[in-house]
C-alpha cells in the first residue's frame, strides 16, 4: 500500500511500518498505570518514545483492560487535555492520537492539538464520533469490538463486522483516506480466537485500508508465555512481525525502541517478495 497518512501538518509514509507509541495517562492501565499522569512526566515520556522511533503518540485517559471501571467524561477530559496541550506547547515532533470512544473528548483533544482519533468501539458507542471525525477531516482508527463475544462463524463474522464499520464511517461522512482499521486483538475475543485472528490479519488488510495492530503486552501474549506484562517484549515482537508480514501498516506498542527495530527488519524482508 503506497501513499501517505495525512495527520494535520504531518505526512506519514505508508510504504513502511509506522510505530504508534503508547502514552497512558491513567492510574489503572494494566502495564504502566499511574506512571505518566503528571503532564510533565507524560511530555518527557512522549519525547523519549519519539527519540526511540515512534511516528505518532497515542494518549489514553481511560483504561480498557478487562474489569476496569468506566471513566466519566469530566475525568477523562481532566486527564487527557492538559497532556495534549503540554505536548503541543513543547513542540512534539510527531502527530498526537487520542484514544477515546467519547466524541466530546475527541473534539476537545483535536482543539487542544491532537491529530488522530483512536476509537476502540468503531463508532458504536457515541453516534457523534463519526461527525466529529468527518468535520475535522482527521484520520480515525476504527477498532473491531462487540458488547458480547458471541459469533456464529468467528473469522467471517469479524470480517463482516469490519465491513460494517467502514460503511458506518462512510455514512457519517468520513472519507476513505481517513480510515484506519484495527482488528481488536484482546477485545470481545477468547484467547483461542485472538490467536486464530492473528493468522487472518491479511483478510482485514484486503479490505483496502491501513491496518493498525495493537498486541503490545496483551493477555494473549502473557497467557501464552506465562509472564507478567513488563516481561513479554519477545512475545510482542513475534506478533508485530507476523502482523507486518500480513500487511499491517501501523503497530501500537509500549516498547518503541525494540519494536521499531523489529518493524524495520521485517519491512526489509517483506519488501524482498
Amino acid at each position: 500500500m503506497a501513499g501517505t497518512l495525512t495527520c494535520g501538518e504531518w505526512q506519514l509514509p505508508l510504504d513502511r511500518t509506522l510505530i504508534m507509541g503508547i502514552l497512558n495517562v491513567t492510574p489503572d492501565s494494566f502495564s504502566d498505570g499511574g506512571r505518566y499522569t503528571d503532564p510533565q512526566l507524560a511530555v518527557e515520556h512522549a519525547f523519549r518514545l519519539v527519540e526511540e522511533g515512534a511516528d505518532m503518540i497515542d494518549v489514553g485517559g481511560e483504561s480498557t483492560r478487562p474489569g476496569s471501571a468506566p471513566v466519566s467524561l469530566e475525568e477523562e477530559l481532566r486527564r487527557v487535555i492538559p497532556v495534549i496541550r503540554a505536548l503541543k506547547e513543547a513542540g512534539l515532533k510527531a502527530p498526537i492520537s487520542v484514544d477515546t470512544y467519547k466524541a466530546e473528548v475527541a473534539r476537545q483533544s483535536l482543539e487542544a492539538g491532537a491529530h488522530i482519533i483512536n476509537d476502540i468501539w468503531g463508532l458504536l458507542k457515541d453516534p457523534e464520533m463519526g461527525r466529529i471525525a468527518a468535520s475535522w477531516g482527521c484520520p480515525i482508527v476504527l477498532m473491531h469490538n462487540r458488547v458480547e463475544a458471541v459469533y456464529a462463524n468467528f473469522i467471517p463474522d469479524v470480517i463482516e463486522d469490519m465491513r460494517q464499520i467502514v460503511e458506518r464511517a462512510r455514512l457519517a461522512g468520513i472519507r476513505d483516506e481517513q480510515i484506519i482499521l484495527d482488528p481488536g486483538i484482546g477485545f470481545a475475543k477468547s484467547y483461542e480466537q485472538n490467536l486464530q485472528l492473528m493468522n487472518y490479519l491479511d483478510r482485514i488488510v484486503e479490505l483496502g485500508f491501513p491496518v493498525l495492530l495493537g498486541t503490545s503486552r496483551k493477555s494473549m501474549i502473557r497467557n501464552t508465555l506465562q509472564l507478567p506484562a513488563d516481561d513479554v517484549v519477545e512475545g510482542t515482537a513475534a506478533t508485530v512481525a507476523l502482523g507486518i508480514a500480513q500487511g499491517c501498516r501501523i503497530v501500537r506498542v509500549h516498547d518503541v525502541r525494540a519494536m521499531s527495530r523489529v518493524a524495520r527488519m521485517t519491512d526489509a524482508m517483506v519488501r524482498m517478495r
